[in-house]
Formats: structure tokens, sequence, C-alpha cells
């Protein structure tokens, strides 16, 4: 059963007291790896969902590009960066995937599995090499073996997880386009289904044969006998009312199911309700629905309204810790709209503080408390 987050959800945001991070200081802005700028983090976790414990930390990767002085062009550039954190400690361990020639342009978000030793990587192959620029976009996979340091050596050569035919999502092979326009096959993020051991990727997808041009949806695919996935019909879709619900993800916690999205303003359909950017959720009691928003509206937590813009990309894990990135921060009311140059100063390009989710039945909210993250 395909479920729907409707104009009708988004309209309770208006009458809902929803939970909202801290403003980000310049102290949290500080770039990580200078010249370089960091966004869509994801740490190598476990098959239930929770943080793999490695080399005395935790291990993470992140989208990767060079500091360009305009955040815009990291898009397509972007590498899968590998990072271990200690102690509140970053160490930076480099390009995630040997630097070699593949027929895709860039490598775009995913998640990334530890199992006996094994760590699974599926990422988005974003563009196609013999003709730069474009917004194709693909889901692959690779598996290396994890070093006692935390690198990753041995990967195995990269194939496609699943390929999208169009008969229930929309094909992704655009050439021309715009960031929050485009369509989606991408973002794929592994679940295993602690009620069968099944194994799961969701994505970010667009609605084949939608009545609108916001066609956002949550694709699904399973673990075949074969060992490869099989493409099924979308978890939900919010055709109508949002083109992107990026970074599509699973948890599973007292027997129910939970799908995380982010998504920004801008996405949302203006001829309907708009919610804020971010983090967005739906809980259901099986695996395949019929899903309810979280907190009525779906709405789990944003960016404090004073600063609408500052942190993106969430992502939570089994332990319930949300990592994210600093985005344009301390604007203090000036708009982005034809402005590269604060476009380009206000952008972090860095690790935003992490914060931890209270998670009850159909109610989701911060935890107000200090995160430390080994």
């Amino acid at each position: 059963m395909t479920s729907a987050w409707t104009h009708k959800h988004v309209l309770r945001i208006a009458e809902q007291d929803f939970d909202t991070v801290d403003v980000i200081t310049e102290y949290h802005a500080t770039p990580l790896l200078p010249g370089i700028v960091l966004w869509d983090m994801w740490p190598v976790q476990t098959t239930d969902g929770r943080i793999a414990q490695i080399a005395g930390g935790s291990l993470w990767m992140a989208l990767a590009a060079p500091d360009r002085s305009n955040p815009a062009l990291r898009h397509f550039e972007a590498r899968i960066r590998l990072l271990h954190l200690q102690e509140e400690r970053w160490r930076d361990l480099g390009w995630a995937l040997p630097n070699t020639d593949y027929a895709f342009e860039r490598e775009w978000a995913g998640t990334a599995l530890l199992k006996h030793g094994i760590v699974s990587l599926f990422f988005t192959a974003a563009g196609v090499a013999a003709n730069p620029g474009g917004y194709q976009q693909r889901l692959f996979e690779t598996h290396g073996t994890l070093q006692a340091d935390g690198q990753i050596s041995d990967w195995s050569p990269l194939q496609e997880s699943v390929a999208n035919n169009g008969v229930h999502y929309h094909v992704a092979d655009q050439q021309e386009g715009e960031p929050g326009k485009i369509k989606a096959f991408r973002d794929p993020a592994y679940f295993c289904d602690p009620a069968d051991g099944r194994e799961y990727l969701l994505f970010t997808g667009s609605l084949a044969g939608a009545t609108s041009n916001y066609n956002g949806a949550i694709g699904i695919a399973r673990r075949s006998a074969n060992g490869g996935w099989e493409l099924l019909p979308p978890l939900l879709h919010a055709d109508g009312v949002n083109n992107e619900l990026e970074r599509a993800h699973m948890l599973s916690k007292d027997g129910r199911y939970y799908v995380f999205w982010v998504t920004q303003a801008g996405t949302f359909n203006p001829a309907g309700p708009i919610g804020p950017t971010g983090l967005y959720g739906m809980v259901s009691d099986s695996l395949f629905g019929d899903y309810e928003p979280l907190n009525g509206s779906g709405l789990v937590l944003a960016n404090p309204p004073e600063e609408p813009t500052q942190t993106y990309s969430w992502h939570v894990t089994g332990e319930l810790l949300v990592s994210s990135f600093v985005d344009h921060w301390g604007l203090n009311g000036r708009r982005l709209e034809n402005n590269p140059r604060l476009a380009a100063e206000s952008f972090g390009g860095t690790p935003a503080p992490f914060v931890k989710l209270l998670l009850e039945g159909n109610r989701a909210g911060l935890r107000r408390e200090l995160v430390h993250v080994d």
C-alpha cells in the first residue's frame, strides 16, 4: 500500500508547536577541513541501524568537494569523504572510494552497513562522465574490507543495485535543471526488518504517472533470492505537495516502522501550504503501511524561524541520534536570492551539532540534552 503525505497534513504545521534546533554560531560553523566543504553525512551502521563501533569511535561518510566560493558548484564535484570520530574529535581519512574512471560523473548521498568485517556502501551515481553537468541518478553499491584504523580497502567493482524501469518511479535522466526542481532516484538507505531479517533499500524518488510536477516519493526495493534487489511500488508519496523527499531512511522501534525524510521550504508546491525546511516522518504498524504522519503533520524538527536555512540533511540512527550539516547560517534576515556573495559567505559546509530525538508512538521531537558521540 502506498501512503500519501497530503496538503491536509501540511496545514496542521501552522497549529503545531514544533521543536527547533539551536541557532548556529561561528563556533559551530568553523570548517572541519579547510578548503573542502562537507554536507549530507551518514555513519557506518550495523544491521539494526545503530552506529558501528570502529577503531575506538565511529566511522562517518560525507559528501565533499573543493571550496570554490560558490556553494552551488559543490553538487557537480561531489565525492564521498571518510571521517573518523572519537572523543568528539574528527579525523580525516581521505576519499572513501578510489580515484578512477567511472561512467558516472560524481558521487551523491547514500548509507553504509558493517557486517562481518565488510562495509557495504550504497550511494547515488550522479551525472554522466561523458556529458558533464547533468542530473542523471542511479543507485550503486560496492563492498570493502574494514581495517583496524578505520580505513576501507579492497572495494569490489561498482555495480548498479537496481535500475529504474519507469513503471513506479519517474526516470531521473535530466541533463538540464536546477537543485530542488529536478526529478529523483537517489539516496539509497539500507534497512533490515527485525521481524523477519529481510533486507531493503529505501530511496528518494519521483512518482511516475503523477498528477503534479510536485511528485516526490519514497521508494523501496527488496533483496531477492539471487542477491539482487527487486523494485517495489513506493512506500509513500507527496503528489501535489512537494517535489523532493530527500535522504529517505527507516528505523524500527517498539514494533513500529518509522520513515524519515528531509525537505526544504522551497520544494513545496507554492499553490498549497508550505512547511519549513526540516526533518519529517511517518509511522506505521507494518513495513508497507498504512503510514500516518508523526505529530499529525509529519514535521519532526526544523530550523529556528530566525535562521530558516542554517542546517539541513538530518539523518536519524537506531539510537535516535540526528546528524546534519551547517548550510546557510547567520543570515539575520538577509535573503540569498541574487546575492552570490552572501551565499558564499554564509555557507558552512561542515558537520552541525548532533541532537537526539524523542520517539514515542506517533509523536516525535527533540530530546534536550548534551549529546556526545564516540
